[in-house]
């Protein structure tokens, strides 16, 4: 049986970066005890998830879980695969990059949703964007909006009457105005790590679309992004 639902906690998606890192401190500033949930799926820059532990820690999350969860088996991603990570093109760019990790979003919603359901949580926070962002379909509001209306109708809780609401704060943010919430929010940059391939050394490559957005932000921002010396 589903918990009684629980209004004072809710579920965030955390993998470690900026983005994800800010939305777990916008979702604390509003009142929420929440609940962690970040992904091992075989991505090659799996150094995020020390970054999710640490930035877990300093939220004070009480419950952090890492779930294992081999996306590699169906690859199709630079993220997952024996693909090469694009480096230095242009950010401008329409199509959708091969970093894309098919219906990655869908998956993770889905796993957040059953984790709030079985802990009485009705609020979930994804810290997806849809203006700085490398063009994945997965990060637009209309997909959270839809997502939003399937977990309504899938399930116990939704049929019954106590609905959930996915938050997405970041969505309509610059980088530029994510980096300057994150210092407001307390957010140890220095912590957070966005590289999508990462060196042997574990640094960032600096070349790649999320780190080079990352750095447009903090230059935008006119700060100089402490995980570079961290």
């Amino acid at each position: 049986m589903t918990r009684d639902m629980n209004p004072s906690s809710a579920v965030v998606l955390l993998s470690g970066g900026l983005d994800s890192s800010t939305c777990l401190f916008e979702a604390v500033a509003s009142d929420f005890e929440p609940l962690a949930l970040s992904f091992d799926y075989g991505q090659r820059h799996r150094r995020e998830l020390e970054s999710a532990r640490l930035i877990a820690a300093d939220a004070g999350v009480k419950e952090h879980v890492i779930l294992p969860l081999d996306l590699t088996i169906f690859g199709g991603s630079a993220l997952t695969d024996d693909i090469e990570v694009p480096k230095d093109r242009s950010l401008d760019e329409d199509e959708v990059p091969v970093t894309y990790v098919p219906g990655r979003n869908i998956i993770f919603l889905s796993c957040a949703l059953s984790f709030a359901e079985s802990r009485g949580c009705s609020d979930i926070f994804i810290g997806v964007n849809a203006i700085d962002y490398s063009g994945y379909p997965d990060c637009r509001g209309e997909f959270i909006e839809a997502f939003v209306k399937a977990a309504n109708l899938g399930t116990q809780a939704g049929s019954e009457g106590r609905e959930f609401t996915i938050h997405a704060p970041l969505k309509s943010l610059s980088k530029k105005q994510i980096v300057n919430r994150a210092l407001t929010l307390g957010v140890d940059l220095a912590k957070t790590f966005s590289c999508y391939d990462p060196t042997e050394s574990g640094s960032a490559c600096g070349r790649c679309d999320s780190c080079r957005l990352r750095a447009r932000g903090f230059a935008a921002a006119g700060v100089v992004d402490p995980a570079l010396d961290a």
